[in-house]
């Protein structure tokens, strides 16, 4: 049996970079200027961009060492808007870095990750049957997990459901659907303590 050659390291970098966000943002508004956004939240920064830099910027986060491919999904924002967001990882500093994009309601298209991240495939065949955007440029963008024939995306807030249609809302509707308010819940004491008479209630009677 042959020997399996040697995993090669992942290549180093500096280790200014270990830890901390600010390489990661200082070289994204340097790439990218006005056209990207940066936040960074418990340890992870996001950046958005226009749909026309999404795949460079995923090239641009792998080249830099985010090779980690860890999911991709929609968010839908209406009234005018999906976004797409990916989720990456530096295995070397323990980074990690959510880019997002934002394509129009009207008509939802994508540059296609699969090029870039080959992980990406069922990611964006879900993220189109869910919410219909479409990733340009996919091999394959056919159904993953709905029955043949279904109709709709149902991770859209707009989408009804089926339930409700066809067996009316039994007891209290969702809120914001009826005039009532939820019932109080029970106000529970601590271990040990009676109903009442007890304490300084108990002393002043």
């Amino acid at each position: 049996m042959s020997e399996q050659p040697p995993i090669p390291e992942p290549p180093a970098r500096p280790a200014t970079e270990a830890g901390s966000a600010t390489p990661v943002r200082d070289a994204l508004l340097a790439r990218y200027g006005e056209r990207v956004q940066v936040s960074e939240s418990f340890g992870e920064i996001t950046a958005d961009v226009p749909p026309g830099d999404w795949t460079d910027l995923l090239e641009f986060a792998r080249d830099r060492g985010y090779v980690f491919f860890d999911w991709l999904t929609g968010v839908d924002e209406p009234p005018d808007a999906f976004s797409v967001v990916a989720h990456l990882y530096d295995p070397v500093t323990r980074a990690h870095l959510l880019p997002r994009t934002r394509v129009p309601r009207a008509d939802p298209r994508l540059p296609s990750a699969v090029g870039v991240f080959r992980g990406a495939d069922w990611h964006e065949r879900e993220t189109f049957e869910m919410f219909g955007v479409v990733f340009e440029g996919h091999p394959n963008l056919v159904p993953l997990l709905l029955p043949e024939g279904f109709e709709g995306h149902p991770l859209r807030k707009d989408f009804v459901l089926a339930a409700r249609v066809a067996k009316a809302w039994p007891g209290a509707k969702e809120p914001g659907e009826s005039g009532h308010g939820s019932p109080s819940r029970r106000k529970t004491l601590p271990p040990g303590v009676p109903a009442a008479g007890w304490g300084r209630d108990a002393e002043e009677r």
